[in-house]
């Protein structure tokens, strides 16, 4: 798609310059200068106008595109800086990365659509990693307005790259402090926690004669060969929570960890490109042991399947679901509105029908918790995770990739 467009903020600018310099001509100069300086001055603005009307944007992706593309040298939203924001705060078109489930996003977008009828929610909907490396790739010319329910971990590295525009939604200050983004100015607000679960179909179980499971050495088991299925972290934020979950728990920068992934791969079956997948599988008995999450899990017994969900008594790996306001020429004024409601307490008690820990502190309750959520946490070093997300990925494909079920 190709789109022109004036840059007329561009063009005031130098056309400003221009008339400074004429009105500088002295009134008692010679007729025939200021004739001349004249011509010259319509000539320039001629040009000028030409030019700042050949600028184009470029891309194949059918994501509509904003009106300006990013730039590198964007100004930051700081005191004293110009205010970028375009058209109605109740009304337009805004494009929404996610990497929420289908019928999470379907449930939440009702209730926005009920209260602001008048934007119109375009969104591009996939998994945590894919979502990332589709920002990453759009990163001179971002297509999104937004980010909501990606994992913190990758809106850390979207901001190492200067790819977020700070912004305080209303009510950011109910967020806890550990589940926001530490500028003064938030770059990414959380919303909500999600952590590895593992979900066992008790049907196809039985059949193994394995001991029970409740850790995570329990996975080991030899009876448990090509019985297990698991989220590629690559492609899955709830296959690189757990794999950095792991590696934390055995001991973060020793080998201690993919020791333990090593004895894992044993027992794999696949690794698939979702986070949900593995849970799914197992609920159809596709698989005997899906290492997924607590929501997709719970969701399986909700729906009947012969499933049990275990939190391992070793602790979950886990991420927050956050939400950010990509950094572009142009800022819709809609995006703003948006993530005002995205943290709003309407949407906090939707969020909270789904997951036990959401970030303002007042969670629900999953029926497979015994005690308190937050005391399955382990102690998340997103900080690690953020800066040794390649290292971590590249190794584990290295190892595993083989078994990574085809996109």
């Amino acid at each position: 798609m190709i789109k022109e467009y004036f840059n007329w903020k561009q063009c005031r600018s130098v056309g400003a310059k221009i008339l400074k310099k004429f009105s500088m001509i002295r009134r008692g100069a010679a007729r025939k200068i200021r004739f001349a300086v004249l011509l010259a001055f319509a000539f320039i603005m001629v040009f000028t106008f030409v030019a700042c009307g050949n600028t184009s944007v470029v891309s194949d992706n059918p994501t509509p595109l904003a009106a300006n593309t990013a730039s590198t040298d964007t100004a930051n939203t700081s005191a004293g800086t110009e205010d970028k924001d375009v058209g109605s705060p109740d009304s337009g078109e805004i494009t929404v990365y996610t990497a929420l489930e289908d019928e999470q996003v379907s449930e939440y977008l009702d209730a926005f659509n009920a209260e602001w009828p008048n934007i119109k929610v375009n969104i591009v909907r996939d998994s945590t990693g894919v979502v990332t490396a589709k920002l990453l790739a759009e990163k001179s010319n971002p297509q999104a307005d937004l980010v909501w329910g990606t994992a913190a971990s990758s809106m850390m590295v979207l901001d190492s790259e200067g790819m977020l525009e700070p912004y305080s939604p209303s009510g950011v200050e109910r967020i806890l402090p550990q589940f926001k983004s530490d500028k003064s100015v938030p770059t990414w607000v959380g919303i909500d926690a999600w952590e590895t679960a593992i979900v066992i179909n008790t049907v196809e179980f039985a059949k193994t004669g394995a001991k029970p499971i409740k850790t995570y050495e329990d996975l080991l088991q030899p009876e448990l060969k090509d019985q297990i299925v698991m989220s590629n972290p690559a492609s899955s934020g709830t296959g690189l929570l757990t794999v950095a979950g792991v590696l934390q728990l055995k001991g973060k920068d020793t080998e201690a960890g993919w020791d333990y992934l090593d004895k894992l791969h044993e027992n794999v079956a696949q690794y698939v490109h979702s986070g949900s997948k593995p849970a799914k599988m197992a609920g159809a008995g596709e698989a005997t042991i899906g290492i997924s999450f607590g929501y997709a899990g719970i969701k399986q017994i909700k729906d009947g399947a012969p499933v049990e969900v275990i939190f391992p008594a070793d602790g979950s790996g886990w991420d927050l679901e956050a939400n950010a306001l990509m950094k572009k020429n142009e800022i819709k004024a809609a995006a703003k509105t948006f993530l005002d409601w995205a943290i709003s307490d309407e949407a906090m008690d939707l969020y909270k029908g789904n997951y036990p820990i959401i970030t303002t502190g007042q969670g629900g309750k999953y029926d497979g918790f015994e005690g308190n959520p937050v005391d399955q946490l382990i102690d998340n070093d997103f900080v690690w995770v953020s800066s040794n997300r390649d290292s971590i990925l590249s190794k584990w494909a290295e190892r595993y990739d083989g078994k990574s079920a085809e996109k």
